[in-house]
């Protein structure tokens, strides 16, 4: 009986389907077809044929080259003074703009996020890193790029043009970063078309973590720099190829990122000598050297003073003769990788000259994500991981020794500088990667060089944030920040470009204020002060890095640029503003909670422990 009625009760059901479907009105277009100007028909004769109109990038728009080297300190390059040779940075240089006051984040992850999407790196989830370990379960800190904060990839992509990624990613999840997907943080689901590189932080530069477009490859047993530049360049000439005959090619953007110069430092056999002896009078000799010239150059300022080296670094003359020579040697093959890097970059400029896209081609050049990096420690490292227990001191210095002619080869899986070094290449400035609270781990160098539209050359000191990168290009490019990116709504680009400073030396700053935060490390800018406050402990630090308890700082920069002078006794006013004002930015960019390094500590000591930490 149950049967049968449901039955009859599907019956009915059909027959009064069929009814009012014959006596309702004919159901409206989807709403995707609402905007379609032509005319649909129930035939083709009754219909009317329009197509959309192909998206076109504004007419001369300019390729575009985003260059992001890794862990350089603002002393380590020619270009700004430094003591390594980069001769090709120095050519886009003169012909363009060094910009002296342009800032990072302090670490690798934050800033990348903070590049690509125009906003501050926990406006869009990355105020750690999306390493499990360093991310956790907070809107500003999980990790994952938001697709309401569009990359400039996904901004081009919709406004006619190509783009390619190579080299470091950094902002891709781990849990994501397998060949199984998802893919939508991959660079290819960032709006990249194409992506050959690594997406951690850190990779060996001859067994390399590579990845090409959506699935892990084998490396060639090159170094990942050559092998980068030329599928850079192989990226660039089928691009070009590709175009219809009888029409130009779509302009591109290319973000070339090599891993260079962050560790583990590995240079081609060819290039590790050529540096033999130049660091020998030691790191002390360098400082001096770099502040002279930088201020001859004019990249610091007139009024700057060199800070006595932080109080952990041992003068080079107080050394002994097996320390100064591991040291020196960590230099020199510091130095050649940058010179390699270098050297690989004028690969990609040559071959721009050589199919006439180079003046047509708009050059962004950020030496460095942050300041040079504290993670060697006070001997360096040839092989130990990053997160493997300490040696003491002096068994760490007879571990180098023994293994010195490994540093710089394949061999050297985790090659990094000496502290000591990672001071004088931040030259002039205090502390380093890592320190938000000082410039020594936030000021980059930064190069605009555009030959066909950038007629200007030489220095601005106008205040710059890596956010500001996005609107300086979008502006140069004339594309206008959509408000909605394949049907997302947008957050607002935090950045402002800086393209008002290329014809006005003596622009006054857009950017007024600015906050910086890693892992306890933290600082708040505005109108030529600084409030800071340094970490308890940072990540791998050595014994002894902090010998007092952090308190904050206060510093007017216009005066002393390289915070020499704590003003904070002498104006506590200033200093409880600025303190509150650091409150109201972490609180409109999703910067709170604040995580330490401790935190982090005791979350995985917990997971260790069979706890419930991530």
């Amino acid at each position: 009986m149950r049967r049968s009625m449901t039955a009859l009760a599907v019956i009915l059901s059909l027959a009064t389907g069929q009814a009012q479907a014959q006596s309702q009105p004919e159901k409206q277009p989807q709403a995707e077809n609402r905007s379609f100007k032509g005319k649909i028909g129930r035939t083709l004769a009754e219909s009317t044929e329009v197509w959309p109109a192909p998206v076109r990038a504004p007419a001369g728009a300019p390729n575009i080259v985003w260059i992001l080297l890794d862990d350089v300190g603002y002393g380590a390059a020619s270009t700004f003074g430094g003591g390594i040779a980069t001769p090709r940075l120095d050519e886009l240089a003169q012909q363009g703009l060094r910009y002296t006051n342009f800032h990072t984040t302090a670490i690798c992850a934050p800033t990348r996020a903070a590049l690509l999407t125009g906003r501050n790196s926990a406006s869009v989830h990355e105020a750690g890193f999306s390493h499990r370990s360093l991310s956790a379960g907070f809107p500003g800190w999980d990790g994952r790029l938001p697709s309401t904060a569009g990359t400039i990839a996904e901004i081009l992509r919709d406004n006619g043009y190509n783009s390619f990624a190579v080299g470091k990613y950094g902002v891709t999840p781990d849990d994501d970063a397998t060949d199984a997907g998802p893919f939508d943080r991959w660079p290819t689901g960032k709006g990249f078309d194409h992506f050959f590189g690594f997406l951690g932080s850190q990779t060996d530069q001859y067994k390399p973590d590579l990845v090409e477009d959506q699935a892990h490859v084998a490396p060639d047993g090159r170094h990942l720099s050559e092998q980068i530049t030329d599928k850079a360049i192989s990226f660039i000439d089928r691009q070009q190829r590709a175009a219809p005959a009888g029409t130009a090619p779509k302009p591109f953007f290319l973000y070339y990122a090599p891993g260079a110069t962050h560790a583990p430092h590995q240079v081609p056999a060819e290039w590790r000598d050529r540096y033999r002896g130049q660091f020998d009078t030691g790191w002390d000799v360098y400082r001096q050297q770099v502040f002279a010239r930088q201020k001859k150059l004019g990249v610091i300022p007139a009024n700057a003073v060199l800070p006595r080296h932080e109080p952990t670094i041992k003068a080079w003359t107080s050394l002994s003769p097996d320390e100064r020579k591991l040291y020196a040697r960590f230099m020199e093959v510091y130095a050649a990788y940058l010179s390699y890097t270098d050297a690989q970059i004028g690969r990609l400029v040559d071959h721009l000259k050589q199919i006439k896209q180079f003046d047509n081609t708009l050059f962004v050049v950020m030496v460095g994500d942050n300041g040079a990096s504290k993670e060697g420690t006070l001997n360096g490292d040839v092989d130990r991981s990053l997160v493997a227990p300490p040696l003491e001191e002096t068994a760490n210095l007879a571990h180098n020794l023994a293994l010195i002619d490994k540093i710089g080869t394949p061999e050297g899986v985790e090659v990094n500088y000496p502290l000591g070094w990672a001071q004088a290449a931040n030259t002039p400035f205090r502390c380093w990667k890592q320190d938000a609270n000082c410039e020594g781990g936030t000021r980059n160098p930064l190069i605009l060089s555009y030959r066909k539209a950038i007629t200007a050359r030489g220095v601005r000191q106008q205040y710059g944030h890596v956010i500001d990168i996005l609107p300086t290009t979008l502006e140069l490019a004339r594309v206008t920040a959509p408000t909605t990116i394949r049907g997302i709504a947008q957050q607002p680009i935090e950045g402002t470009s800086l393209a008002y400073s290329i014809d006005d030396t003596t622009a006054p700053s857009r950017r007024r204020t600015q906050y910086y935060y890693i892992f306890g490390a933290r600082a708040i800018y505005q109108d030529g002060w600084k409030a800071s406050l340094a970490a308890s402990r940072s990540f791998n630090a050595p014994a002894g890095a902090r010998t007092e308890t952090p308190v904050w700082r206060l510093y007017n920069l216009d005066a002393d640029p390289t915070e020499r002078i704590d003003l904070a006794a002498k104006y506590p006013t200033k200093l409880a503003a600025l303190k509150i004002l650091f409150d109201q930015e972490a609180q409109a960019h999703n910067l709170y909670p604040l995580i330490t390094w401790e935190d982090v500590q005791n979350r995985a000591r917990a997971a260790r422990q069979g706890g419930t930490a991530r």
